[in-house]
């Protein structure tokens, strides 16, 4: 049997990067994915890779994640569909731009909160009936090291992935007497694009990729989990 044998999980951000790395490396360990992002050819990229990894189709749900509107009607779609769901990976994240604390762009403040933060709470507000009704809901969300101390112009980013962190944490307070579990996993240096926007004159080639950080995702998406409330690192 694998891992994640006839598991239901969703995943956001899955069109590059991390997010398609764990989508496939799911559909590898058994899942059914449902695949959320903005960009339609990038899902249909991974869907493409999921039907040659496991001879099944995801469940494609091409969306921007700040219209959150439609992050309560794919809830109900996903109820209606299949009552349940097993698995929320909430991936998606932006980091528009760097800058200096006084001079950064309010509208790119936006974004960064938006995506990072509000689309996180909105996700986890429109998933919790359906993690509570598989009776082995796990829920995973990614955040980064920017979120543990000050640098120079990463404020937006960091202060996001510090609200992640806070929220996903009450969160998981709030489920411990539930089947729920919920946890953060930090990714560490992996060559996304985030990473080259950060870091344009790095050879992406000499860094993690992100099929490396996957078995940490499986290991958390797993029925047998028993990590709770925790912050894991991929490695």
């Amino acid at each position: 049997m694998s891992r994640l044998s006839g598991r239901i999980a969703l995943v956001t951000g899955a069109s590059r990067g991390i997010g398609a790395a764990v989508a496939k490396r799911f559909a590898a360990e058994g899942a059914h994915l449902v695949l959320v992002a903005r960009t339609v050819g990038g899902l249909e990229e991974t869907d493409d890779a999921i039907q040659k990894i496991s001879g099944q189709s995801a469940t494609l749900v091409p969306m921007d994640l700040r219209d959150y509107d439609k992050i309560d009607q794919l809830g109900h779609a996903l109820y209606e569909r299949f009552g349940k769901l097993d698995v929320v990976v909430g991936n998606a994240g932006a980091l528009e731009a760097l800058g200096p604390v006084a001079q950064y762009d309010p509208k790119l403040w936006s974004r960064v909160m938006d995506l990072n933060v509000t689309a996180n709470y909105r996700l986890i507000r429109s998933m919790d009936p359906l993690l509570r009704a598989s009776g082995t809901g796990r829920a995973i969300f990614v955040t980064s090291a920017a979120a543990k101390a000050p640098q120079h112009y990463w404020m937006p980013y960091g202060a996001s992935k510090a609200a992640l962190e806070m929220i996903v944490k009450t969160y998981a307070m709030e489920v411990a007497g539930s089947s729920v579990r919920v946890n953060l996993i930090d990714p560490g240096v992996v060559a996304t694009k985030l990473r080259t926007q950060a870091f344009p004159g790095e050879d992406p080639k000499k860094i993690t990729q992100p099929d490396q950080v996957t078995e940490r995702f499986v290991e958390l998406a797993e029925a047998g989990c028993t990590k709770h409330g925790e912050l894991v690192l991929a490695q």
